[in-house]
């Protein structure tokens, strides 16, 4: 019997028993306080799964609203996961912009001094995470890795149709986020710790890992 396998193109990586979140999108918000009106600093709010789109979506976004002059540096990320070269890819443009990132999402009401809530980094979003140039996790905030994997169809008679498949990394993936997270300046431990923790559940990461692992701080 032969299987006629369809490999997707890119590592997914999504807390197995979560639904599909929407799509990473990107929105201004602004830090209203002391009466500045239309010349109060602004930052990013970035909200969603990462996507093969996203790092480029976000770039078109910054390229889009950087005009105004009063965007500072800094994202707000709150995220699922998503696809782990697309989140490398955003944390490469993260650094590359030199933009700080925090791990919080901005509270709904904006009609006076923003306030920040809690915000989820989870598998894949740590990846992107990683290429802020300032790493800002609020305790309230959190953050969790696991295994990284990838899908596969397959079509078998035996079954009647198409069969899904995870595939789990053979160790070259590994590698390059070695390579990746220590030239961000994150231990590679946080990567091996991942890869070591069950596709189905994810590993919390307490305040000590944290900042063991170089990932960032509790503190603006």
């Amino acid at each position: 019997m032969k299987l006629i396998k369809t490999v997707l193109l890119a590592l997914c990586v999504a807390a197995a028993s979560s639904a599909r979140a929407e799509e990473m999108s990107f929105r201004v918000v602004g830090l209203n306080s002391g009466g500045c009106g239309a010349s109060c600093p602004q930052v990013i709010a970035a909200q969603g799964e990462i996507g093969e789109a996203t790092p480029d979506a976000f770039l078109a976004f910054v390229r889009e609203n950087a005009r105004g002059g009063n965007i500072r540096g800094i994202v707000l990320l709150d995220s699922p996961g998503g696809k782990v070269v697309a989140s490398m890819e955003l944390g490469q443009a993260l650094r590359k912009l030199g933009m700080a990132v925090i791990v919080a999402r901005p509270a709904a009401d904006q009609s006076h001094t923003m306030a920040l809530v809690s915000g989820r980094c989870y598998s894949a979003c740590v990846y992107a995470l990683m290429g802020g140039r300032k790493r800002v996790i609020p305790a309230q905030s959190s953050v969790g890795v696991h295994r990284m994997f990838n899908y596969s169809t397959n079509f078998d008679m035996a079954e009647g149709g198409f069969v899904r498949e995870r595939n789990l990394d053979d160790g070259g993936m590994l590698q390059t986020l070695s390579r990746y997270a220590a030239m961000m300046g994150v231990s590679t431990e946080l990567v091996k710790l991942a890869e070591r923790t069950s596709p189905d559940r994810l590993y919390m990461l307490t305040g000590a890992d944290i900042a063991r692992w170089r990932l960032g701080s509790r503190n603006l």
